[in-house]
């Protein structure tokens, strides 16, 4: 059974565990609040970063491809914030779906800026191994879900 760790999400202030699935609840309810998701945290954090490596791009690509990256990576963090906002856990998976998509969109706009040799190789890197983890997290989340009984 897979399991969600203090890795994946953070404490909180009641050590309860939800049966068999590893997701710490607060007085039988997941997490109150967005923040307090790590895979948020690490969404936000690489919008944060991808802003900054992306500040130096051609100010032709400024509506362009500078414009979607940072859309994109910033959709992440979003959609997972608006997700566990929402009433039901199908609406909280449907919106970490749409984190998932955005996230390999970013991926994608990232390599080709790379490619075009505005981002260098490290500054590539970094994003991407950012990215994977965030990726690893979503999917972990988005499984966990997916096996809790209703």
């Amino acid at each position: 059974m897979l399991r969600i760790g203090v890795d994946d999400l953070t404490s909180f202030r009641h050590e309860h565990r939800m049966a068999g699935h590893g997701i710490p609840v607060s007085k039988g309810v997941m997490a109150r609040s967005y923040r307090e998701l790590v895979v948020w945290q690490k969404a936000k954090a690489l919008a944060v970063h991808t802003y900054a490596a992306t500040a130096n791009f051609p100010r032709a690509e400024t509506y362009g491809l500078t414009s979607q990256i940072r859309r994109s990576s910033v959709s992440v963090a979003s959609n997972i914030a608006e997700g566990q906002g929402r009433l039901t856990r199908g609406e909280f998976r449907h919106f970490l779906g749409q984190a998932r998509g955005s996230l390999l969109e970013a991926e994608t706009q990232l390599a080709i800026a790379r490619d075009l040799g505005f981002l260098e190789q490290n500054a590539f890197a970094s994003l991407d191994e950012e990215s994977y983890r965030v990726l690893g997290l979503l999917d972990r989340l988005l499984s966990s879900l997916q096996r809790m009984p209703a």
